[in-house]
């Protein structure tokens, strides 16, 4: 039966993460290849943290990446066949571009730490944050965030995650007036996101082009396994095409809804390749009918 795989992005991340899989020695080893890249022990932050240091962005993105790609190794160590076609929730788009080898291991894992540190760098703490507007329709809060939005004070839609659940970025003070217009309108909750920086919005832009240099040089090939991007949930072949989606998508918004949509339209079922249970929630949320689960609840080739 045709599936496929979504990988997860930041917000995945907890203490113990992939605890289960402690036995595995593709596990470990995949571990052990990261750490041996980036120079500290990645297992033992995923299994002890501290839970400060896994979520600052430079050290949450390697760590997820990580955790994806060895569940995939051990998904096929275990014999288990390959999706049709692959997505990734925004830093998970690394994760299904490694898995479908356009990118090698080690090169995603410096790309993603210096994504990291460039979308950390680019405002400072505390001018920058992000907000889940739940219960409100799509056309409403987008005509919030333009009534706030104004030079030096933006806000704007980062992720279109489900329907009636999304997430704005942008200035602090916007996001909070973007927050209350959407109360004014009639959402049921809005919920000020602990993260450390306005990801997928204009404030973006500035890391977008030091990151474009950075991802110049590392090699990138066609995708083996189709995957759907981010930016305009399609998907690409050309490597250039895709070095420019990888760097847009620092600053546009995550087109999440769309991409599922796509997918489920040419498959059966979707497997959540990550850790934790984020994106089947999402997925029952889109529709209810997909079938979603988590490769750490499968029992398929005790996976």
């Amino acid at each position: 039966m045709s599936f496929s795989f979504i990988f997860p992005g930041q917000g995945s991340q907890f203490v113990g993460m992939l605890s289960r899989y402690a036995g595995e020695s593709v596990i470990q080893d995949t571990f052990a290849e990261a750490s041996d890249c980036l120079n500290y022990d990645m297992w033992s932050l995923a299994q002890n943290g501290p839970e400060a240091q896994m979520n600052m962005t430079e050290y949450t993105q390697p760590l997820l990446l990580t955790a994806s790609v060895a569940l995939w190794r051990l998904w096929h160590h275990k014999g288990n066949a390959s999706p049709t076609i692959m997505a990734g929730h925004s830093l998970g788009e690394f994760s299904a571009l490694v898995c479908a080898e356009a990118l090698q291991l080690g090169d995603a894992l410096r790309l993603v730490q210096k994504r990291g540190q460039l979308m950390q760098e680019a405002v400072p703490a505390g001018e920058g944050s992000m907000a889940a507007i739940i219960g409100l329709a799509d056309n409403l809060i987008e005509e919030g965030c333009r009534k706030v939005s104004q030079e030096g004070s933006i806000v704007q839609i980062a992720n279109w995650n489900a329907p009636n659940q999304i997430v704005i970025a942008g200035h602090t003070a916007a996001v909070s007036k973007a927050c209350e217009t959407c109360k004014h309108s009639g959402a049921k909750r809005t919920i000020m996101l602990p993260v450390s920086a306005p990801f997928h919005c204009a404030l973006m832009r500035p890391a977008s082009e030091k990151f474009a240099q950075f991802l110049h040089n590392i090699p990138l090939t066609a995708p083996t396994i189709p995957v759907v991007h981010n930016v305009h949930a399609q998907e690409e072949s050309d490597s250039g095409a895709i070095k420019d989606l990888l760097v847009r998508q620092m600053y546009c918004p995550v087109c999440w809804v769309k991409c599922i949509k796509i997918i489920a339209s040419a498959v059966k079922s979707f497997v959540e390749c990550g850790a934790g249970r984020v994106l089947c929630n999402l997925n029952k949320r889109i529709n209810p009918a997909y079938q979603t689960e988590s490769i750490e609840d499968m029992q398929k080739g005790d996976v």
